[in-house]
C-alpha cells in the first residue's frame, strides 16, 4: 500500500480537525493505496466530508500530484464555507472567482464555483482545468443531475483533470439522468446503481458517536379549510386521508395565523430551554415554506421568546453573514426557507421544527442533517414533525442508505420516491415554487394541535388517548434532558411511557368508582374535547363501515346541522352532529 504522508494517520489537514475519525483515515488509506482518477465518498451529514475531501488535497498538492484545486458546491454560501474551511487548512482558495473570469491572483492555490456557475459557462472552466494538474472535488455531487445542462457542464468542464473526488451525504435523487464521474453497475435487477468506492451511512457514524441520535416529536390536530369549490372540511391531521386531503391538512396545519403553529413553536421552544439546561449555545431552526412563512413564524417565535430571531432569506445578499453570524452566538432561533437545507454547517443546532411542504427523501435527509452533527457525546437532536405519513415513514428510515438507480419504475403513489423530481426542482428554481400547490385556491378556516407521539431509533412513544399541548403528559417528552446517552434515552421514553400508563390506570379505577360528574364539574375545554373525540370515532367508525372519507362526513354533518369547523364549533353544534351521525346508523342498520 502506498504509504501515508507525515500527516497520517496522526491528524488530518493542519486547521480543519485535531485527527481524524476512522472512516475519514480509513477511506484516505484506501484512497491512497489505489490512487484512482475518480472517487466517490458517500457519508452522512455532519460525519465530516469536509475534512476528509480537503486532506486528500492537502496530501496531493503536497506530493506535486496535481498542482490546482476546484471546489464546485450547491450553492454560494457554501463556496465560502469550503474557502473558509480550505484556509484554515492551508489551502489558500477564492470564492469569488467565476467561469470566464480568466486569471485568479498568484495567492490562491484553487477556486470554489457552484454547479449552475460551471453549467453557464464549462467552456471556461475547462480551459482552466486542462492548463494544470487539477484536483476537482464535486460537493453534493448528486446536485450534477438537477438538470441536464448541469450534467453536461460539469462533465465537460472537468473531464481533463487529473482527479475527480465526488461527495455526496443524503440519498440519490430518483432521476434518471447519469451523474457525471460516479460509476454504475447493474444491479440485482440488472438496473444500473451508482457504486460508492466508500460509504459511511448514519447507523455506522450513530455507532461511533459521531453523529447525534435524533428524537422525532410529531404532533397531528383537528384541521378545517375550504377547497377552491367552496366547500368547508374539516379533518385530522394524522389520520387516513387521501393525499390531496393529507397536502390541504398539512397546509393548513402549516398557516401561521392558525393555532397549530404557534402551539408547535411554543412546544419547540419548551425543548429547546430544556436542551439549554446542559448545552447552554443551543439553537433552534424553523424551515419554512416561502418567505411570507418564514416571517410570520419569527414575529410568532419572538411573541413567545421576548428575544429577537434570525431570518434567512435564499434572495438576500446578507444571507451567508447571518447564517455565519447565528453559528457564531448564543441566540435561541433561526427561521430559513432554504439556505440551511443542506451542507450549512451550523453545529449548534439541536432543536427543528418542520414547516415545509417540501416532503421528499432527499430534501428530508437533507434537512435533518443539519441538527445531527455532534459536539459532545451525549447530545440529542429534537425535531419537532407534522404527522403526516411520508414524513414519519422518513424518519422511521433515517438509517437507510440509498444508491442513484437508472431507469427505475414507479410502480405506485406510495412510492416514497414518486414526487421528488418536480417538488425538487420547484424548490431548487425559487422560493415562490416550493410548493406545487400554491397555485390552487385554498383557504385555511382553523387548526389545533395536539401532541401525537415521539419517534426515536425507529421506535414509537406516546400515550393514549389525546394529548393536549401544555399538558403534563407533554412535558413527558419535551422535559427529557439535552444530554443522555442513546441506551439511557430509550429507557427514560420506555419508562415515562410506562410510569403514565400506570397513571392513567390508576386514575380510571378511582374514576370509576366515584360517582359520574355533573355538567358543571366540567371545564368548557374538557367537555369541548369530550365531544370532538366522540365525534371523531364516530365519523372513523362511519369511514369503517361506508368507506366515505373522514372529511366529507365532517362536511355532510355541518351542511345539515350547520354551524363552523369542528375544531371551533361549541358543544351545542358538535352533539347535534354527534345525534345526526347515530341516526345515520340506525338508518343504516335499519
Amino acid at each position: 500500500m502506498t504509504s501515508l504522508g507525515p500527516a497520517w494517520p496522526e491528524r488530518a489537514a493542519w486547521g480543519t480537525a485535531p485527527s481524524l475519525r476512522a472512516w475519514q483515515s480509513a477511506a484516505l488509506q484506501d484512497y491512497l493505496a489505489r490512487n484512482p482518477r475518480d472517487f466517490l465518498a458517500v457519508a452522512t451529514p455532519g460525519a465530516g466530508k469536509t475534512t476528509f475531501a480537503l486532506t486528500v488535497a492537502a496530501e496531493l498538492l503536497g506530493r506535486r500530484i496535481v498542482d490546482r484545486l476546484v471546489i464546485v458546491a450547491p450553492t454560494e454560501h457554501l463556496k465560502l464555507q469550503w474557502a473558509e474551511a480550505a484556509a484554515r487548512a492551508g489551502i489558500p482558495v477564492d470564492p469569488t472567482y467565476s467561469a470566464g473570469a480568466g486569471k485568479i491572483a498568484s495567492d490562491f492555490v484553487g477556486v470554489a464555483v457552484t454547479y449552475a456557475g460551471v453549467g453557464v459557462n464549462p467552456l471556461a472552466m475547462r480551459i482552466r482545468t486542462e492548463r494544470f494538474r487539477t484536483l476537482v472535488i464535486l460537493d453534493e455531487v448528486h446536485h450534477a443531475g438537477d438538470s441536464l445542462s448541469w450534467g453536461e457542464g460539469v462533465r465537460e468542464a472537468f473531464e481533463p483533470a487529473a482527479r475527480r473526488l465526488a461527495l455526496t451525504g443524503t440519498p440519490f435523487r430518483s432521476d434518471i439522468n447519469p451523474i457525471p464521474f460516479v460509476t454504475y453497475a447493474p444491479g440485482e435487477d440488472g438496473v444500473p446503481t451508482s457504486v460508492a468506492d466508500y460509504t459511511y451511512g448514519y447507523a455506522e457514524a450513530l455507532k461511533d458517536h459521531v453523529v447525534r441520535p435524533v428524537l422525532f416529536l410529531a404532533y397531528s390536530g383537528q384541521m378545517s379549510w375550504r377547497t377552491r369549490a367552496g366547500d368547508e372540511v374539516a379533518a385530522s391531521l394524522g389520520e387516513p386521508l387521501t393525499k390531496d386531503m393529507t397536502s390541504q391538512a398539512l397546509r393548513t396545519a402549516l398557516d401561521p395565523k392558525g393555532s397549530w403553529m404557534p402551539s408547535v413553536l411554543a412546544a419547540a421552544d419548551k425543548r429547546l430551554s430544556e436542551v439549554r439546561r446542559h448545552v447552554p449555545d443551543a439553537g433552534g431552526l424553523v424551515i419554512a415554506t416561502d418567505q411570507d412563512s418564514a416571517r410570520a413564524y419569527a414575529k410568532l417565535l419572538k411573541q413567545i421568546t421576548g428575544e429577537s430571531v434570525t431570518v434567512v432569506l435564499s434572495d438576500e445578499k446578507a444571507a451567508s453573514k447571518k447564517i455565519s453570524a447565528f453559528s457564531a452566538d448564543d441566540s435561541r432561533w433561526m427561521v430559513a426557507v432554504r439556505m440551511v437545507s443542506e451542507g450549512v454547517d451550523v453545529p449548534r443546532l439541536a432543536v427543528g421544527v418542520w414547516a415545509t411542504t417540501t416532503s421528499t427523501p432527499l430534501f428530508f435527509a437533507q434537512a435533518v442533517g443539519r441538527f445531527v452533527r455532534a459536539r459532545t457525546r451525549g447530545e440529542i437532536a429534537s425535531v419537532f414533525l407534522p404527522s403526516v405519513p411520508n414524513l414519519l415513514t422518513f424518519a422511521a428510515e433515517l438509517e437507510a442508505q440509498r444508491d442513484h438507480v437508472l431507469k427505475r419504475k414507479v410502480n405506485n403513489d406510495g412510492d416514497i420516491f414518486a414526487a421528488e423530481e418536480d417538488l425538487m426542482n420547484q424548490a431548487n428554481a425559487g422560493d415562490a415554487a416550493s410548493d406545487e400547490l400554491d397555485a390552487v385556491p385554498f383557504e385555511a378556516l382553523g387548526s389545533e394541535a395536539r401532541f401525537d407521539h415521539a419517534l426515536y431509533d425507529g421506535a414509537q412513544f406516546g400515550h393514549e388517548g389525546e394529548v393536549h399541548v401544555g399538558s403534563e403528559e407533554e412535558m413527558d417528552f419535551l422535559g427529557i434532558p439535552g444530554l443522555l446517552e442513546p441506551d439511557q434515552m430509550r429507557s427514560l421514553l420506555r419508562q415515562r411511557q410506562e410510569d403514565r400508563r400506570r397513571t392513567r390506570s390508576k386514575a380510571v379505577e378511582v374514576e370509576e368508582a366515584r360517582p359520574a360528574d355533573t355538567l358543571a364539574d366540567v371545564t368548557t375545554h374538557e367537555h369541548l374535547a369530550v365531544l370532538r373525540r366522540e365525534l371523531n370515532g364516530l365519523v372513523a367508525s362511519w369511514n369503517h363501515r361506508t368507506g366515505q372519507a373522514h372529511g366529507i362526513t365532517h362536511a355532510a354533518l355541518r351542511k345539515e346541522c350547520g354551524g363552523p369547523a369542528a375544531a371551533v364549533a361549541n358543544a351545542e353544534q358538535l352533539q347535534k352532529r354527534i345525534d345526526r351521525i347515530r341516526e345515520w346508523s340506525v338508518r343504516k342498520t335499519s
